[in-house]
Order: C-alpha cells, then sequence, then structure tokens
C-alpha cells in the first residue's frame, strides 16, 4: 500500500516509520526532520528498535491509497486544503480532539476514517523517534458500522505488525478517547506531571472529575458512556503510559500551541450548548489557553 503520513511529528514518525517496514511510505513534515531522514533513514529505538528508510518530503505526493493525517487539531483545517489536491483512495485520521474527521470529510473526495492511537512516541532529534510504548490502533468508518475499506486498511496495518483492531462503533470510541485525553492531557501539562501521576491523589480527583464530565455530554450527544467507563479508561491509560510524558505536557516543555481547544475546549462548548455542567473541563481550557496567551504562543 502506498500511504502518505502528513504531519510528521513524533506520533506521525513512528507510526510511518513502522508501516514502512512493509509498505511504501511518505512522511510527511519539516525541516530539519525531513532532511535527515533523506540522508541516513528514520531511527526507531526505545520499546522498538528499527532503521528504515520511508520517503520524506515538505509536501504531500500527488497520489496515496491512503493518507494519515497526525497533525493537531488546529492545524487540521490547513492540512486538508493541501490533501484536497492529492489523489487520495482513503484517508484515516488518528489526532486528537474532535472534529477532525469532519473537517476533512468536508474537504476530501476520498472516505474519511476515523481512528486513536495509544502508541507512545517522542522525538527526540531530527531523523529519530523513540517508541515509548507499543500500543493499539483502533480504526473505523467515522459515523460507524462495518466497511470493507476499514478492514482493508487494518489487514495492511496488520502486515506491518503495527497492533491494530478494526471497529464498528468508532462515534463511542473517541469519545472515549476523549475522556482520556481530558483528563490525562491539561492535568499532566499544568501539574508538569507524567501519565502515571493521574492515578493518585489530587490529579487523579482533577482527571477523573474531567473524565466524568466528558460522559455527561456524550450521552446528551446520544453516546452512551457510563462515567465508571470513562473513568476506567482513564485509569487504564494511565497505567499503560505511566512513564509517558503526554502530548499537551510535551506542547507546553517546548513553548507549543496545544491542542486545548480540540479537547477541554470542546467538551465546555458542547456542555454549555446541552445544558450540562462542565466545571472541570472549563476550567482546565481557561488555565492553559491563559498560558498560552502568557507565551504568545496562543
Amino acid at each position: 500500500m502506498e500511504i502518505a503520513v502528513f504531519g510528521a511529528g513524533s506520533l506521525g514518525s513512528l507510526l510511518g516509520g513502522l508501516l514502512a517496514r512493509e509498505h511504501d511510505v511518505t512522511l510527511v513534515g519539516r525541516d530539519p526532520h525531513v532532511r535527515a531522514i533523506e540522508k541516513r533513514g528514520l531511527r526507531i529505538s526505545g520499546a522498538i528498535d528499527a532503521t528504515v528508510y520511508p520517503a520524506a518530503r515538505l509536501d504531500p505526493p500527488d497520489a496515496a491509497d491512503l493518507a494519515i493525517v497526525c497533525v493537531k487539531a488546529f492545524d487540521t483545517p490547513a492540512a486538508a486544503a493541501e490533501l484536497a489536491d492529492c489523489d487520495l483512495d482513503a484517508c484515516l485520521s488518528v489526532q486528537n480532539g474532535m472534529g477532525n474527521e469532519t473537517v476533512l470529510a468536508e474537504r476530501l473526495d476520498a472516505p474519511v476514517l476515523a481512528g486513536t492511537c495509544s502508541y507512545g512516541a517522542l522525538r527526540p532529534a531530527p531523523g529519530e523517534v523513540r517508541c515509548t510504548g507499543v500500543g493499539e490502533i483502533v480504526l473505523g468508518p467515522r459515523t460507524g458500522g462495518a466497511s470493507a475499506l476499514a478492514d482493508r486498511v487494518g489487514t495492511a496495518f496488520d502486515r506491518a505488525e503495527v497492533v491494530t483492531s478494526v471497529a464498528d462503533n468508532m462515534p463511542t470510541r473517541l469519545w472515549e478517547k476523549l475522556a482520556v485525553n481530558a483528563g490525562i492531557n491539561a492535568t499532566t501539562a499544568l501539574a508538569r506531571i507524567d501519565n502515571g501521576s493521574v492515578l493518585d491523589g489530587d490529579a487523579r480527583s482533577v482527571a477523573s472529575a474531567a473524565a466524568r464530565e466528558t460522559a455527561a455530554v456524550a450521552r446528551r450527544e446520544g453516546i452512551e458512556i457510563s462515567d465508571a467507563a470513562a473513568e476506567g479508561a482513564v485509569r487504564r491509560v494511565a497505567e499503560a503510559t505511566a512513564e509517558n510524558t503526554s502530548s499537551m505536557h510535551q506542547d507546553v516543555l517546548a513553548d507549543r500551541r496545544t491542542e486545548v481547544d480540540a479537547i477541554n475546549g470542546f467538551i465546555a462548548e458542547r456542555a454549555s450548548e446541552r445544558g450540562v455542567d462542565a466545571p472541570i473541563n472549563r476550567t482546565l481550557a481557561w488555565l492553559v489557553r491563559a498560558w498560552e496567551s502568557g507565551q504568545g504562543v496562543r
């Protein structure tokens, strides 16, 4: 399969590198990362050890069987505009936050699949990516149901030994992922703690409350997720990625804009529209936005 990974940051580089063991992969990213991959390949270390040689470029290729979108949520409109000129058979979003698949589907002629990813990744230097934890990709139609296309993509990922499941309930899966991100990302970013630290104490109280609020909003949206299920998802991910630095925490450490608008901000906005009280998510969004404004990255 010809695969273009749009957004070769930490996660995009890891997924593209793993898929390059079996498929024809092009990583679309920024210099100096792209130049380093062109010169000496992509070095994968950590839980997975390999050196692979995908193509790397600054703009999307003219055509691909599959585009995997890994850009930050606030960059999705720009990514959709660029990919609109690419001849694609399919697109898969494995991004954080909600609404990315809708933005892509509005601009692309190709069908858009939704996905979640629990692989952990850090990019220590140009041309390198560290796998901080082997997880799983779950993918399927963004509106739910079965799909021959999703089955084909899942099979292609399996052939590259990327742990993958094809699901017919992606709307539920996306809300569960949102609960996890709402609980872990802003909490760890503001407190400057690793993921495992949300398993105990005050951090656990904040993360659990954010997850419960997310579940309450999901139910108003017609997605049945119990408070216990949302809290349990946060706990499982925190345990599995205990030593990881969340993506939002990485952004704060690097003085970069975060995805808080598509996570806690999205929940607070939908809660207001649906008549649900979400003070924890609203406050987390306010605090992260205040930090962004203070750093001049908003």
